[in-house]
Formats: structure tokens, sequence, C-alpha cells
């Protein structure tokens, strides 16, 4: 995260070059802008992984049918503090904002909402959802199953998603709060992005078909496609000495929101094929929440709490040849006020891609 070698790109032009590949595939405009939204954001952050360099993932997914363009979502139960929306097979960006809106503004009304979805697809960076909620002086929560890549504790072969967890908490004077963090080791996209460098992967991230740890990205990624066993590794590692089975249970409580709640998919009754091998609808899930500060107590005493703790953390006596202590989120804040000015950083892989989508749909090329 963070890595400043590459190719700058301004986002703005990013942004807008997405959004007319989306739009030559039928999105509607307003769809476009926010799946592009994401993912500029997510490259601004620093979070490479979930950038544009997923553009071609969606392409795809939209080429194939698998994501609809133009999809029928529908409430399909709400109370005053609850809903569960039906994503109708359709990008998972478009109706996560609108989830967590819905969630923001149930919160509004009654003090906390929240806010399922089931038939959905990938949805980005989970902070870009929670983070909403901080305009509105909220505590905003957003989490999502995934396709199965993770072993469970004790197992050989994947069974559940990365799943992240983000929680954003506003504050006064300091950054706000913003945990956004997978419950495996790391994302998926995180191998791919050592892969494209063709860097050994740190040990202890990922196994092999066996279930032994392995620092080979590449042959992580091709068991993936070939269902060979095993996968990426629950936060704390193999078995239970570093806490691996905490980040098991983690990543269970998630599908256990995302998916058995909303009645979307789970572990691996997700991202199905037919018995020709073709790709079902991934039917991903997703669950949103809000919490109004001022149920609890006035923002402002919340919002000088937050302060306070965050200044006793960063003035905590540093770990020997450390020079700094950080907040959840303070490096990407950082990172995004920097690339905003600029540019954001694209491997050169991922440029070649975009220039190959540019001339795949006749739309103006941005280097």
């Amino acid at each position: 995260m963070g890595d400043d070698t590459g190719i700058r790109v301004m986002a703005e032009p990013l942004k807008t070059f997405c959004v007319e590949v989306f739009e030559e595939l039928n999105v509607p405009t307003e769809d476009a802008k926010i799946v592009a939204d994401n993912l500029v954001s997510a490259d601004l952050r620093g979070i490479s992984s979930h950038g544009v360099a997923r553009l071609r993932r969606y392409v795809k997914g939209l080429q194939d049918g698998v994501m609809l363009a133009r999809p029928e979502t529908r409430v399909v139960h709400e109370t005053p503090a609850t809903a569960l929306i039906d994503g109708g097979d359709g990008l998972g960006q478009p109706v996560s904002r609108r989830a967590m809106q819905l969630a923001i503004d149930k919160a509004g009304q009654v003090g906390a909402g929240f806010v399922s979805v089931r038939n959905s697809n990938h949805f980005g960076i989970a902070g870009y959802y929670s983070m909403m909620a901080l305009e509105r002086d909220m505590i905003g929560i957003s989490m999502t199953n995934a396709a199965v890549l993770v072993v469970p504790t004790f197992g050989r072969n994947a069974m559940l998603g990365t799943n992240p967890i983000s929680v954003a908490a506003p504050a006064g004077e300091e950054l706000p709060f913003v945990l956004d963090m997978a419950t495996s080791t790391v994302p998926r996209g995180k191998l791919e992005v050592y892969n494209r460098k063709e860097e050994p992967l740190p040990l202890g991230w990922a196994t092999d078909e066996s279930g032994v740890p392995t620092t080979d990205a590449a042959q992580v990624l091709d068991n993936f496609i070939k269902l060979a066993g095993g996968g990426l590794l629950s936060l704390g590692g193999a078995g239970e000495l570093l806490g691996g089975h905490k980040g098991y249970g983690m990543a269970l409580l998630v599908d256990i929101l995302s998916g058995v709640l909303p009645g979307a998919g789970y572990a691996n009754n997700i991202y199905l094929k037919d018995d020709s091998g073709n790709a079902l609808p991934a039917n991903v899930g997703h669950f949103f929440g809000a919490l109004r500060v001022d149920g609890f107590r006035p923002v402002e005493q919340f919002k000088a709490t937050m302060d306070d703790v965050v200044r006793r953390l960063k003035a905590t006596p540093k770990a020997a040849g450390q020079g700094r202590i950080y907040i959840h989120g303070e490096k990407e804040f950082e990172i995004a006020q920097d690339r905003k000015i600029s540019g954001v950083v694209l491997h050169p892989k991922v440029v070649a891609d975009l220039k190959a989508m540019a001339e795949e749909f006749g739309v103006a090329y941005i280097l």
C-alpha cells in the first residue's frame, strides 16, 4: 500500500475513462460514476488491489452476463431500522452505496439503521461505504462476503471469502478512525499485486494445495482457478498459536451477517458454476450499518474523547527503531492527500490493460 513506483495518472481523467467504458457496456451514467468513484478512491488511498486494476473484472462480468448493466433492484423487506435489498445481479457498488445511504437515513430517523443486500457482486473497498456515515457524524459499518479463497483453521481447502469489515468513526481535530480490513491475512488483490511485480509472498499469507505455506503468488492464484486446494490464511495464520482461529471466526461472522442473514450466497455456496463450467450469478451479500453518535452522547463530547484516544495512542513510547504510531485510516488519508495533487500510481500492466480497453470500446485513452 502506498507504493509510488509506477505510472502517475490524475484521478478525474481516470474516473472519466472508467465511466465511458461502463457506458459502452450499457451501464447507466449514474451507476457508472459510482463504480468509477469507488475504484479511483481505492487507488487514491493506496489500495491498488481494489483500484482500476479491477476494471477488467467488471467488464468481463458485464460482457458474460453474470453482472447485469441495468439490474432490477428492489427493497424486499423493511422496518424503521432495517431493510433487505435485492441487488438483481448488478454491479456491487451502486446498490451498496444506496443501501448504505438507506442505513444512514434510517439512523437519522430512529438512531440506528442496518441494511443487508443479496444477489449482488464485488463492491470494491469496504471503507468507501462506512466513511459515508462520517458526513453525518455517525459511526458507519460495512462488510461483505466474497469468493471462496480462505481456508478454515486446520482445513486444506478454501471455504470462506476474505470477508472484509470496515468501521468508521468521526473525530474532532484528529482524522477519523477508519478500519478497513480483510479477515484473511491479505485480500486476493494483494497476491495479484505481488504476481504482477513477480515478487515472492511473505511466508504465512497463503498455502499451497497441500495446506503448506508458500511464497509463490502465481501458484496460489493458479490453484484458485483450478480449484486445486489451498488458499489464503485467516488473520493470525495457520492453526491456533497466533490466533488464526480468531480470524476464521471473524470471517464466519461476516458470512453470517452478509450471506445467511439476507439469503445470499455463503461459504462455498457462492460464485457457483453450472455443469458446463459457466459462471452463474455470484449472489454476493453485503451488510451495512449506521449509528447516530448523539443517540448515546453529544457529538462534540464524543469527538473530543476520540481526539484524546488518538493522541494518547500516538504519544505512546515507540518500539525500538520505530518513529511513529498510526491510527487506522491515517496512512490512507495522507496518501490520498498527496495523490489528489500528484496523481494515482498505476502498475504498467494495469496501464496496458486500460489502453487495451480504450481500443476495445473506442473511448479516449488517458495517457
